[in-house]
């Protein structure tokens, strides 16, 4: 897949890390049925690569699907068994080299200018910006534009609908968001609620895509 155009496209990345494999799954195609185009679910949630592989089985083979918190080669490898299409790291390592000599796109996890530098050799695809809220916030990140204007950078942390609205307007690619929109809901919790919550982060990706393209 294209992760830099899915992320430029959709703008909303929604990350599923739950204590129930049953529930983490109908997270997940809650989110898919929501329109939520872009899902990873985290390795460290129970029983995630089972979680990817039943998803990507009701998913069908084309629609995006991530592993998160890939860390290693082992991690890489066991995530495109599963069926993951996409990986997310929290930072530079291992994981990043095998997922891209693997065929997977990566958004890679990074702070610092000089993590910046050296994610792209290693085979990054996207920079997640990681933690956003304890690295600066949108204020950080529009600093960060300045001498990196043409990375895809992704902020993830503490990202709810008004941090969403802001790191969109501060130039950020698109937004990555875990408990502000899952909740509970991967740990059994409502569906439903997760669906309202699901409809109002996309009115808010979906009217700062609308402005950027208006510029």
């Amino acid at each position: 897949m294209d992760l830099r155009a899915a992320l430029a496209t959709h703008r909303l990345l929604a990350i599923v890390r739950g204590t129930d494999p049953e529930a983490a799954v109908r997270t997940v195609l809650t989110l898919a049925e929501e329109g939520v185009e872009l899902i990873e679910v985290s390795l460290t949630g129970a029983d995630a690569l089972s979680v990817i592989e039943r998803a990507r089985k009701e998913l069908g083979p084309d629609r995006p699907l991530g592993a998160g918190t890939v860390l290693t080669a082992d991690d890489a490898r066991a995530a495109r068994r599963a069926g993951a299409n996409f990986a997310v790291t929290p930072a530079l390592g291992d994981g990043i080299r095998e997922a891209h000599r693997l065929g997977l796109p990566v958004l890679a996890g990074v702070m610092t200018p000089t993590e910046i530098l050296a994610a792209r050799p290693l085979g990054a695809a996207a920079l997640k910006i990681f933690p956003a809220a304890e690295a600066g916030g949108p204020a950080y990140l529009k600093a960060l534009r300045g001498p990196f204007p043409h990375e895809l950078f992704v902020p993830v942390g503490g990202v709810d609908e008004a941090a969403a609205r802001a790191y969109l307007d501060a130039g950020a690619t698109a937004v990555g968001v875990g408990s502000p929109l899952v909740g509970d809901a991967a740990d059994g919790g409502s569906q439903s609620a997760l669906r309202t919550r699901a409809r109002a982060l996309l009115t808010v990706v979906r009217k700062a895509s609308f402005a950027g393209e208006a510029s």
